[in-house]
């Protein structure tokens, strides 16, 4: 698979430089259709056109951190590691808010962009995605930017994941081709976690894969019923599961 970096950031800077209000939102929705009536930079949909001024300076950390020269070194080692994967699609960087103001609510957006990606492939688009409410790293960027890669190809491969089991599989394998660490779960919450979400493996009921894979706070906050898991427990047993397997992520395509 080959990836094409598309630079976001310039556009965001200008469109968080313009004064909060109307203009601002009726500019964000004519950069973000290209003046059309379909969505053309669509890694932007993860903006929030109201932001305060704290995504202007996350938008400036990101520039100093020269975050899109770091997307463009893990799309070329991406290539490199999927050059099996037929298929080109165009890459963002764009920056989500989680930190102030109810615009996006963190666990149904980034679930989102995780396993309802048949718009962005059917246009040719990846997002790579920092939230506000967490520092940037160049270290963080480059394994985001793996990890949303990787996805985008998987799901090129076998369609998009609907129960939980499938998600879990598929998140397993993001994350190792990401060298991602995971959330942190000691042995006896790992074996935990696998008995609570045991029932719900073969479901594709959203509230309880939501509960399942981003734990009781995500639950609660989108109005879903809780199941006694910490935060992100269902990625957790996917990685060590997917560890345990000896998942080798690019064979899986």
């Amino acid at each position: 698979m080959q990836f094409e970096l598309v630079p976001l950031l310039e556009i965001q800077r200008e469109l968080y430089a313009m004064p909060r209000g109307g203009d601002r939102f009726k500019h964000y929705i004519a950069t973000l259709t290209g003046g059309g009536d379909d969505i053309d930079l669509l890694p932007l949909g993860a903006l929030n056109p109201m932001a305060k001024p704290h995504v202007a300076a996350y938008v400036e950390a990101l520039i100093d951190l020269r975050g899109e020269d770091v997307v463009a070194e893990a799309l070329n080692k991406a290539a490199a590691r999927l050059s099996g994967a037929g298929g080109r699609l165009k890459v963002g960087l764009a920056v989500a808010d989680d930190a102030q103001g109810g615009w996006t609510n963190r666990f149904f957006s980034e679930a989102g962009m995780r396993f309802d990606l048949k718009a962005a492939l059917a246009r040719g688009w990846a997002s790579v995605v920092c939230w506000s409410s967490e520092p940037p790293t160049a270290a963080g960027i480059y394994a985001e930017t793996l990890a949303s890669a990787y996805r985008s190809a998987y799901v090129a491969a076998h369609g998009p994941a609907a129960t939980l089991a499938q998600r879990m599989r598929q998140e397993g394998a993001a994350s190792l081709f990401a060298h991602a660490s995971g959330p942190a779960l000691d042995e006896d919450e790992l074996a935990y976690t696998r008995e609570v979400i045991a029932p719900y493996r073969d479901s594709d009921a959203y509230p309880a894969i939501m509960a399942c894979l981003y734990g009781d706070e995500a639950a609660a906050s989108l109005g879903y019923p809780t199941l006694g898991l910490s935060p992100r427990a269902g990625y957790a047993v996917a990685l060590a599961e997917a560890r345990q397997r000896g998942d080798e992520p690019e064979a899986l395509l």
